[in-house]
């Protein structure tokens, strides 16, 4: 490795100006706590909209709207279909439901000719986000998965790193993170009973862990998974001092484990917690024939890192580790998303995250479930989209 590393990985600062002639005019479907966030972005965005809200919870997007203080002329509807059915000329929706609501809104938005930014996890099943895909590219609109750690500058090295070769051919990867308690139930139990959530902190916050180095190496297809799931925590009423009912509506993972083979024989070894008795279950590290990657991980997922990139390798015989210096973002990537997919929107561009990456990353989570109920290794089957 050259001695001039840290020059060739110096981060590239985006800037671009805003044209707020041309209005965007979006909703959201589903007015729950992640939802806040997107309708605070889409606010700070001079050329967005806010047209319309929509939830199945009576008084539910009433509230969100005083609560976010949004324009006295923001429609409120009861469902998704009610929304998309009276807004003729809306542009695009946010789709900030529970999981297992994510696959029929973003459809139905899609089938319609409605632009969609779905809220990560993509669904629930492998089925669903086939069916997601099937509808994005008959209607030819744009569909962006919300995965906003892609817009973060560390994030962004680490796949410049990879992508550079520096590392020679990627072999393995261990990856993964999660909470020492961290079971989200202070906006309820939406996140834990399955016939809401479907899939627990597999979805929550390891589709994150999976995205980061499966976008760094490119998103090889995944070929077998050998899975585990548990959830002896969130099953649980000591869990939950003030809620101990919620320990028998618990129906979702709290850890979950796999080792997936990916196309071109790379290994990634893979696990995520909402609960354990560890600060963390490891860092990230990414092994290359001609170098390694160690990447810090975070006490609780923030979509970033938890510390400099370190890169161990040779200099004339010579094991050295090259650390390269974090960058602060100066945009929130939560703003550098909604941004990023309202410039798609606006300009007929590509969406900042393909739904065809992200069903790999669906695929792979999908499979370590079936895995784990199945006790076996399993073969991923993608159908033809």
């Amino acid at each position: 490795m050259s001695e001039n590393i840290l020059d060739r990985f110096k981060f590239d600062q985006e800037s671009s100006e805003v044209d707020s002639t041309k209005k965007v005019k979006v909703g959201i479907i589903g007015t729950g706590w992640i939802a806040e966030a997107h309708a605070g972005c889409y606010k700070r965005c001079p050329d967005v909209e806010i047209v319309a809200v929509a939830d199945i919870v009576p008084g539910k997007a009433e509230e969100f709207v005083k609560r976010k203080k949004l324009p006295e002329t923001v429609r409120i509807y009861s469902s998704d279909r009610e929304l998309i059915d009276n807004e003729p000329d809306i542009d695009a929706v946010s789709v900030c439901t529970y999981n297992r609501q994510h696959a029929p809104c973003t459809i139905y938005a899609l089938e319609h000719g409605v632009n969609v930014l779905l809220e990560k996890p993509m669904c629930v099943t492998i089925e669903e986000a086939v069916d997601i895909c099937r509808a994005e590219k008959k209607s030819g609109k744009i569909l962006s998965i919300g995965f906003q750690p892609r817009c973060d500058e560390n994030m962004k090295m680490v796949k410049k790193i990879v992508q550079s070769g520096e590392l020679g051919q990627v072999y393995y990867i261990q990856t993964g993170g999660g909470r020492r308690k961290g079971i989200p139930t202070p906006f309820g139990t939406s996140f834990i009973e399955d016939e809401t959530a479907g899939i627990g902190a597999l979805a929550d916050i390891g589709c994150y862990s999976l995205d980061m180095v499966l976008n760094a190496i490119g998103y090889p297809k995944p070929l077998t998974v050998t899975g585990y799931t548990s959830n002896f925590f969130g099953t649980n009423p000591a869990t939950y001092p003030k809620h101990p009912e919620y320990a028998e509506k618990f129906g979702v993972d709290d850890f979950g484990a796999g080792f997936i083979r990916l196309e071109g024989g790379v290994i990634l070894d893979f696990r995520i917690a909402w609960d354990m008795h560890l600060d963390t279950p490891g860092d990230t590290i990414i092994m290359g024939t001609k170098a390694s990657m160690r990447i810090p991980s975070t006490e609780c997922w923030n979509g970033s890192i938890g510390g400099p990139l370190k890169i161990y390798h040779d200099v004339a015989g010579e094991p050295v580790v090259t650390e390269i210096p974090m960058k602060h973002n100066e945009v929130e990537n939560f703003d550098k998303k909604i941004r990023s997919f309202v410039d798609a929107v606006k300009y007929n561009g590509e969406a900042p995250v393909p739904s065809a990456e992200i069903l790999y990353n669906q695929a792979i989570i999908d499979g370590i479930v079936r895995s784990a109920k199945e006790g076996k290794e399993i073969t991923i089957e993608i159908p033809e989209i």
